[in-house]
């Protein structure tokens, strides 16, 4: 059975009203990358900053580690994680590629880790896999927001790592690479020691003269730290907030043009039943004509 063109009338309206909210979430994921890579730019040459400050520290003598392998005072390694996501849908397969990601890495770890999820979808996939869950952040929604979310989760890890409760953290999020590109990626944040102190002495100079601390050399370095495990997490954060919103945006351009294509088939499909009606129409007139003339004769 045909359908009626009243019927076609209100597919396509329905259809161009949702084009209309898809194309509205487009222009609001392009808007919103742009203010998270611009973030992710300025944090890049900031975080390179604090790495070299804390490398000058070290290759002071005088400066001696405050931060030790919690490792070697417990008997057994306690592992956390930070797995950053989405609370909202319509991101392609960004959750599911972050948490493949991460159940892949920690299966390797000595010990099953305890999970913070950010997000309320990526909560429920590492639920789905069957990993502890900790606790639940809330994505941010803009720029500003993210420093909260980082005061939380600074609360949360340095409080369960300086209880003995949490010896390693590890950081999984989605990193950005070109247009709607990105790759999950892991940081391991804590603990602080050995070999993260010999990495960032590792690290050469930018320029021919050396730097020096003055002053209390610890508490610059007890600075430095927090400064690191703060951008540390807001780069993971704004990282993670970018390749959302270019997934999302990939999403709403096949949305969009599948949309497009459905419209179109619907308005052919329009024009050609409208056409067809009308020759109906046209061959009852003709018909009656000749009959009439028909008639008369």
């Amino acid at each position: 059975m045909s359908e009626s063109t009243a019927s076609l009338r209100r597919q396509i309206n329905r259809a161009g009203d949702l084009q209309s909210v898809v194309r509205t979430m487009k222009a609001m994921a392009a808007s919103n990358i742009g203010q998270y890579e611009n973030s992710v730019r300025s944090l890049a040459d900031y975080y390179r900053t604090v790495e070299l400050g804390l490398g000058a520290c070290f290759r002071e003598s005088r400066v001696a580690p405050i931060m030790t392998d919690q490792r070697e005072q417990s008997e057994e390694c306690m592992i956390g994680a930070v797995v950053f996501g989405s609370d909202q849908g319509l991101v392609g397969q960004f959750n599911d590629v972050v948490v493949d990601y991460a159940v892949k890495k920690l299966k390797d770890l000595p010990t099953k880790p305890q999970i913070w999820a950010v997000g309320e979808r990526v909560h429920a996939r590492l639920a789905d896999a069957g990993l502890p869950l900790r606790g639940l952040f809330t994505v941010p929604n803009s720029v500003k927001a993210i420093t909260p979310l980082v005061g939380q989760i600074l609360v949360e890890s340095v409080t369960h790592h300086s209880q003995a409760e949490v010896t390693e953290l590890y950081l999984f999020y989605n990193r950005p690479m070109s247009a709607a590109i990105y790759i999950p990626v892991s940081q391991r944040l804590l603990p602080l020691d050995e070999k993260w102190q010999r990495q960032l002495v590792a690290l050469s100079w930018p320029t021919q003269n050396l730097p020096q601390v003055i002053g209390d050399g610890t508490k610059t370095l007890r600075v430095l730290i927090r400064e690191y495990l703060f951008v540390s997490l807001f780069r993971a954060c704004a990282e993670s907030l970018a390749s959302e919103n270019a997934s999302r945006l990939a999403a709403m351009q096949r949305a969009d043009k599948n949309i497009g294509e459905l419209r179109e088939n619907l308005n052919g499909t329009f024009h050609r039943l409208r056409q067809s009606s009308i020759d109906e129409e046209l061959f009852d007139v003709i018909s009656g004509f000749e009959a009439l003339n028909v008639k008369e004769k």
